[in-house]
């Protein structure tokens, strides 16, 4: 434990994680230690490597170039007759298979960088906390957040792995963010043999896309030390209400609800707004696959200012000593 210590919880947003890494590399430069992270999304990306590399010791600006050489068509790339069909085939094999990509990609590109770090499963993140607070089944440096379909629940990997009758210390790390990216009907949803039969997770999003309050005490006792926020959005504001009245609108427009800032009056009015870094990600859609090198340098800077800006506003009871 550093005397800067922090915990950290990454918003999900696809393409736009980048600007995820340009805040969190901005904290480290300020001499802060992320003792557990967490994500959703992209968000789970960017936690997962961001615990690796930490618990490997290497510097975590080693992640620039990772990111930076990351082929993000790649993730929507599929076989010739689907890629020739273009919307049709991406229609149907949402259809058949429940996604339109089958985000296959991102095993082949996360899991060797992962496992160079000696990280495979959830076991290699285990962290000590003798005579601390946390439960045995909360000592992971990363928590990657998912949705159950079919229990309806939101799932805290590898917290609730128990729930399902398997051992977290045996699952794949990137089994589990491959779930938490699962858009719905963008990339085909994970399914997951259960003791009781077979369940169903998407996108985290779905239920938490930012999930600020996951390491939050609520025994009343005074944390250890803080938990941050990097959210892949401006700073909550209010713009013109449009009424939604076509089915077909209510449709979207729920969906996109459940998956973007829902709960953007509570980050403000619980306080949460003020342990938070917004970076702002506007003309970048989370599934902008084919995105420019410029718009990605936009939102990494993006990010490194949204931090700055965080850390310097930041009330002088609440910093941490270096």
């Amino acid at each position: 434990m550093s005397d800067k210590s922090v915990d950290l919880v990454l918003e999900g947003g696809g393409v736009k994680g980048i600007g995820l890494l340009g805040a969190v590399l901005t904290l480290a430069d300020a001499g802060y230690r992320f003792e557990r992270i967490a994500g959703t999304s992209a968000g789970a990306i960017v936690a997962a490597l961001v615990a690796a590399y930490q618990k490997d010791g290497r510097d975590l600006h080693e992640l620039e170039d990772v990111m930076w050489d990351l082929d993000y068509q790649q993730f929507a790339k599929e076989p010739f007759l689907q890629d020739w069909t273009g919307p049709v085939g991406d229609a149907f094999a949402a259809f058949v298979h429940g996604g339109a990509h089958s985000g296959d990609y991102l095993f082949d590109w996360l899991t060797p960088l992962l496992r160079d770090r000696g990280v495979t499963t959830f076991k290699d993140l285990r962290i000590p906390d003798s005579g601390g607070s946390l439960e045995d089944y909360q000592k992971y440096s990363l928590v990657v957040h998912a949705s159950d379909l079919s229990r309806g629940v939101l799932v805290r990997l590898p917290w609730d792995y128990t729930k399902y009758g398997m051992d977290a210390n045996e699952q794949p790390v990137v089994d589990a963010v491959r779930a938490s990216m699962a858009i719905p009907f963008y990339f085909r949803p994970v399914q997951v043999t259960t003791q009781n039969g077979t369940a169903t997770w998407v996108d985290g999003g779905l239920l938490a896309n930012f999930a600020i309050t996951v390491f939050d005490r609520t025994d009343g006792v005074t944390s250890r030390w803080p938990t941050w926020g990097v959210a892949l959005s401006g700073k909550p504001t209010i713009g013109r209400d449009r009424p939604i009245r076509t089915v077909t609108g209510i449709g979207v427009r729920c969906l996109r609800t459940l998956m973007n800032d829902w709960d953007r009056y509570n980050l403000e009015e619980e306080g949460i707004a003020s342990r938070t870094v917004f970076v702002d990600t506007s003309g970048v859609s989370a599934t902008d696959f084919d995105i420019t090198k410029h718009d990605q340098t936009r939102l990494f800077t993006n990010g490194q200012h949204a931090a700055t800006r965080f850390l310097e506003n930041l009330p002088l009871e609440r910093q941490l000593s270096p």
